[in-house]
Formats: structure tokens, sequence, C-alpha cells
């Protein structure tokens, strides 16, 4: 049997790299799937993609309005959620003296604030022992110049993943981060050939396996976390990085 036959999973930022992934593992694995996404075009070809049992339903996090729309979507299709995986973000980089109040507030309306506001309107439809998976970074960890907000953002849903675990595990709803490190993502696509292969050039000097990771790794983390395997942890994150925050080599 599939591990995840008859539930209900949301992916957030489901319509590419690891989001696209996790909710291809997902439905293979027996899930229905709700996808969003503030792509309309590409969110509809992975719904198509993925066949039938899949409910797209274009949102961008940021705004609540769109939040509450994407939950009564997935509330009226399937019923009920089983798993929500908190994945959508994005990143804007720069040094503190450059950063304006719309970067700010870009980032942190997405990547925290969507977050938390998902979750809580969320919660009236997530099952007893749902799981609840975000998407968090090694950003968090580390001192990474020209990433103050993006830093700051992924260390606030760091927090909220650590406090939720405590205030949901009533209800047996458990809450985990994934701590992901580079990754190989559409977010990397706006990078000129040059500070692509600096990156990543980067990334091999400090990663132990040499690399970026790939989405689909990521995205078996997250089946883990989503099915029964995982019924034991609770408030944990799971370094999913390539050895990087560690590295003593």
């Amino acid at each position: 049997m599939r591990s995840l036959q008859g539930k209900v999973a949301l992916v957030t930022g489901g319509n590419s790299g690891i989001g696209l992934a996790t909710a291809r593992e997902f439905y293979a694995q027996g899930a229905k799937v709700v996808l969003s996404g503030r792509n309309r075009e590409t969110l509809e070809a992975a719904a198509r993609e993925l066949g039938e049992n899949v409910l797209a339903v274009p949102s961008d996090v940021s705004k609540l309005s769109d939040i509450n729309q994407l939950i009564a979507q997935a509330h009226e299709t399937f019923g009920r959620l089983d798993i929500l995986f908190v994945n959508a973000g994005i990143v804007r980089t720069g040094a503190l003296e450059e950063v304006t109040e719309e970067d700010f507030d870009t980032v942190i309306n997405t990547n925290f604030k969507g977050a938390y506001f998902t979750i809580q309107k969320a919660l009236p439809i997530l099952n007893e022992n749902a799981s609840i998976i975000i998407n968090g970074s090694i950003n968090a960890h580390m001192a990474i110049p020209g990433s103050s907000v993006y830093s700051a953002s992924k260390a606030a849903i760091h927090s909220l993943a650590r406090t939720l675990s405590a205030e949901l595990i009533e209800r047996g709803i458990r809450v985990n981060t994934i701590t992901i490190g580079p990754t190989e993502t559409p977010i990397l696509d706006g990078l000129p050939p040059e500070a692509y292969a600096a990156f990543t050039q980067q990334i091999a000097q400090r990663s132990p396996v040499k690399r970026l990771g790939r989405p689909e790794e990521i995205a078996k983390v997250a089946l883990f976390l989503a099915s029964s395997d995982s019924s034991f942890v609770v408030g944990s994150e799971i370094y999913a990085e390539g050895g990087m925050l560690f590295n003593t080599l």
C-alpha cells in the first residue's frame, strides 16, 4: 500500500521547484493534492501533469484573501487536509543599506506572514494527527552577507514551527521543519550565467557533497514527515543541506 493512500495534501508554491517535486511525490504515494502558486499557467500545467484528484488554486500567500479562498476551495473539494507543506517563498538579497521598504515587506509578507496565516487558516480543516511541514533554510542558522531580510524571514518560521509544535500537539498535529540548503530551483534561474557558475563553485567548495541539492531529494524528506513513518517526530528540524551547516572538512 502506498504510504499516503487516502490522504489529502496541500502544497503551497506547488507549481515549480521543491513544491512541485513534493507534490509529485505525495501524489505518487496515493495522496489527493491541492496545489497553490502565483503563476496560473505553470500551476495548471502541474495539475494536468499529475492527473485526477488534483486541485490547482492560483493564490498569493502574502494576501489573506487569497489564503482564505485557497482553504475554502480545498475544503469544498476534498473536505479536509491531512498534510500541509508550507513551501511558498521568495528570495531577495542585498546589503543592508540597499534594502528598501518594498523589499522588506515583500519578503516578510510572503515568507513569514504567508506561512503564519496559511497554517492559521488551514487549522479548522486539518485532521487530527495531521502533519504540517515547513520549508526552512540554513540561512536561519548562518551569517550570510547580503541576506539579512531573507534570513530573518526564515529564522521567524523556524521559531514559529517550534512554538506551534507545542501548541498543536494536543490535537495530535505534528509540526516539523526541513532545513534546506542550496537547491536547484527556479529561484536561481534569474542569475546571469557567470553568477550562477560562481555560486555553484562556492557551494562545491563549502559542501561535503560538492553540489547543489535536487528538489526530488527534498521531496523525499517531506514524504517522510508527511507519512506515519515519522509519527514520533515532533518539533524537529531535518537538515537537507548536503552537510554545509556542520561541515568541518
